[in-house]
């Protein structure tokens, strides 16, 4: 169902906007480098003066809070802060994972359209695009951090854009009568709380009582798990119910809106790093003091709003609130203030690589369905990610289902993805039932289908990018300039890869004639078509075979598991083993990736996995997703 793309481009004006046309559908894309002044709203006869804004953030949770109908959840401060407030009911992370997250928040663009989405990556930003403390900074406001950054933007870029930004941070620090911005990170709930367990006798949640969701099994360490994170987000409530006392105590709770949300959803896998509900949707929460009651988003406070929301949203909505004109490049749309939208028909979501891994999913939510095209659907949901195997509840799922003990929901995570994927999420809240294939849902799947389509192409999705260009594209230019350069054709791109996903072997033609073409990316989604057809590719093997020499290495490494998979088993393995010694990280990353995907174990490839070096100039040892998939490969081969 996913549509073919025709477009022509219009242009309208100097530097106002891109009409793209294509098919039935239009959208505006805001050119690069149109900053114009940004002038503040005059003030409003009877509106008090500048808000004071507290952020607080805790890591990696869904909405596992009383307040939103989880009665096994132990969160009474949150629940009196949202008795207090507002709370959103459809509030979700533009990604699954934390640093792309907080990349879409800070610049108020999705992280896929600056390149800025692979998990803690360091590209540089667009001068074109600018930070909202900068903007609440130049109206006065005290800006502190306290005290996570985790931009994933080239650490130069980040310095000095806060006031204050470290584990002191405090807005008690401002000059009197400054009105304050301040945001207050906890990590009690982040992931890694699970990873060593507790005693059982220990735990306050039981886990006998656990409700496990359909697609885990029930084995000790997942049980153990669900009961052990449930502590942590009551230990998370605690650390929030000091932050507000402290609030109060400070004498300015009647001048001070309070936000609460998590930064993703999680932790338990198949949360985490895919973009279903338990891995986006997050809790969010709003406090307007009284004086600012004209920001309230419903009649009365303790009421609910349904309104979708997403990240994107956030620096628009503060620019809003405090009275700046939002630029146009800016994606998202105000949820409150006054330049507040009509409520948007859907959020969209994204997912590149993480970590180690590389997978790429898309998806977009309506208030009923979830809508996910699955760009990687020849890899597996469950690939071994090195973080995520440190918490026992991952093994224990895994070798249940490898003992032949999961059932159909249970399995599904080990096995290759559908190109598409539907849910009805107001009937299967677990999303366990894909919809993607029933006729009588083919509408909804069409209009998502194109909705999806609509928002890559209006943000000049950057995803489209194999990563192994990306060091050579940034050397000239940041990536969002990249995009909107002219040399980034991005309706054509994503015409190619919506074929190429859906392994039909009417587009074998179409896809060897784009093996040709001038441009990198269209030639590694045709090479990934191929891939994806498999046997079926046969007789694309020689346009397979030059494409080895392919300048971007990114396409030669897709077309040499193209070809091992169509038979060509030594040409394969031989065109691998050079891409291990590419000088580029991500490159090697990338055909480390495939060396596990197609279950390489040679001697001649065990060599070459272990002899690779250590040292990397400019690359701490965490960033070295390389030697993670070394030391993954050298665990499975019993090294």
């Amino acid at each position: 169902m996913i549509p073919l793309i025709h477009s022509k481009t219009e242009y309208s004006g100097v530097c106002r906007k891109v009409i793209r046309t294509y098919g039935i559908l239009s959208v505006e894309i805001p050119l690069a480098g149109c900053m114009a002044g940004l002038p503040l709203y005059k003030a409003v006869a009877n509106e008090p003066g500048l808000p004071n804004i507290l952020w607080i953030t805790s890591e990696d949770n869904s909405p596992m809070l009383g307040c939103y109908g989880d009665t096994f959840a132990t969160t009474p401060n949150l629940d009196k802060l949202a008795s207090e407030g507002f709370i959103y009911t459809h509030a979700y992370a533009n990604a699954p994972v934390s640093a792309p997250v907080r990349n879409t928040i800070i610049t108020g663009i999705y992280a896929c359209s600056g390149g800025n989405h692979h998990m803690r990556s360091q590209y540089a930003k667009s001068d074109a695009v600018r930070y909202y403390p900068e903007f609440l900074r130049s109206v006065g406001y005290y800006c502190t951090n306290n005290s996570k950054e985790d931009y994933n933007i080239a650490p130069s870029q980040i310095k000095g854009i806060w006031d204050e930004s470290s584990n002191a941070a405090h807005y008690r620090n401002r000059k009197p009568g400054q009105p304050f911005f301040a945001v207050f990170n906890s990590n009690i709930s982040h992931e890694s709380s699970i990873h060593k367990s507790i005693p059982a006798g220990q735990l306050r949640h039981s886990p006998g009582s656990v409700k496990l969701p359909p697609y885990h099994p029930d084995t000790p360490e997942i049980r153990h798990d669900w009961a052990q994170y449930y502590d942590k987000v009551e230990d998370m409530d605690a650390w929030v119910g000091n932050i507000l006392r402290e609030l109060e105590e400070s004498g300015e709770a009647g001048n001070t809106i309070v936000f609460y949300y998590g930064d993703h959803g999680g932790v338990l896998a198949r949360s985490k790093r895919f973009t279903y509900e338990t891995g986006t949707r997050v809790p969010f929460i709003v406090r307007i003091p009284e004086k600012y009651k004209h920001l309230f988003p419903a009649a009365q406070p303790g009421s609910k709003v349904n309104r979708l929301i997403g990240f994107v949203d956030l620096a628009p909505t503060l620019l809003s609130v405090t009275g700046i004109r939002i630029p146009e490049w800016m994606q998202g749309h105000a949820f409150l203030g006054r330049q507040t939208t009509p409520p948007p028909e859907y959020v969209y979501m994204f997912r590149g690589r993480m970590d180690e891994r590389y997978d790429m999913t898309r998806a977009v939510r309506d208030s009923r369905y979830r809508y996910i095209r699955n760009y990687m659907p020849h890899r597996i949901y469950g690939q071994h990610v090195n973080y995520l195997w440190l918490a026992p509840s991952v093994a224990s799922w895994e070798q249940t289902c490898l003992a032949g003990e999961c059932n159909r929901e249970q399995s599904v995570f080990w096995e290759t993805k559908p190109p598409e994927e539907l849910y009805d999420t107001e009937h299967d809240p677990w999303e366990v039932r894909n919809l993607a294939n029933d006729a009588a849902y083919g509408d909804v799947l069409l209009r998502m289908s194109e909705a999806a389509d609509r928002w890559m192409i209006s943000i000049a999705d950057a995803g489209f990018i194999p990563e192994g260009e990306y060091a050579s594209i940034n050397s000239r230019m940041p990536l969002y300039d990249y995009t909107r350069s002219g040399s980034y054709p991005i309706r054509e791109i994503l015409s190619v890869a919506n074929t190429a996903i859906q392994g039909d072997r009417d587009s074998l033609e179409r896809l060897t004639a784009h093996l040709k073409s001038e441009i990198p990316a269209i030639r590694y989604w045709a090479a990934t078509g191929l891939l994806i057809l498999q046997k079926e590719a046969i007789k694309a093997i020689p346009q397979l075979k030059e494409a080895l020499a392919d300048t971007s290495p990114d396409v030669a490494i897709v077309a040499a598991e193209a070809l091992y998979r169509a038979g060509e088993t030594a040409t394969g393995t031989g065109a691998l083993l050079k891409a291990i010694d590419h000088p580029d990280m991500f490159v090697r990353n990338h055909a480390l990736n495939v060396v596990d995907a197609l279950n390489l174990d040679s001697d001649e490839v065990k060599n070459a996995v272990t002899g690779l070096k250590k040292d990397a100039e400019g690359v701490s040892g965490s960033m070295r997703y390389d030697l993670r998939m070394t030391e993954w490969l050298k665990k499975k081969w019993n090294l």
